[in-house]
């Protein structure tokens, strides 16, 4: 699957608490949350596991982008996804290499450094 993976052997409500501290150490700031358990209960009558989507944004790298290539906004923000596996928690980063890198050499060198930015902030969940 695509993305920057992470289990991390510590409960759900745990990590979901130290997320936005660890992205913020790295200039992100969450935008958006989507709790899809929810979401999913209420829209459709279904079960489904813990599972959040965080939409994270550090502004000095999406200004860049966005002045590097202006319809990269279509990828933004950065999402971030945590779920329940087992007693473990399971966190996945978007990569940027994957998506605005694959086809924009202008991109490519911002798309480097926020993905270094996100693998860290996934490190600081250990």
């Amino acid at each position: 699957m695509p993305g920057i993976h992470k289990l991390v052997a510590s409960p759900y409500d745990t990590v979901l608490a130290m997320l936005p501290e660890a992205l913020k150490a790295e200039g992100f700031g969450v935008l958006t949350q989507i709790d899809v358990r929810d979401t999913l209960r209420e829209k459709l009558g279904i079960e489904f596991r813990r599972y959040k989507i965080f939409g994270a944004c550090n502004p000095a790298l999406a200004h860049r982008a966005l002045q590097a290539e202006l319809e990269v906004g279509v990828m933004l923000p950065c999402n971030v996804i945590a779920y329940e596996e087992g007693d473990h928690t399971m966190v996945v980063a978007v990569d940027p290499m994957e998506t605005i890198a694959a086809d924009s050499a202008a991109l490519r060198p911002i798309a480097e450094e926020v993905r270094g930015k996100l693998a860290r902030v996934l490190e600081r969940l250990a």
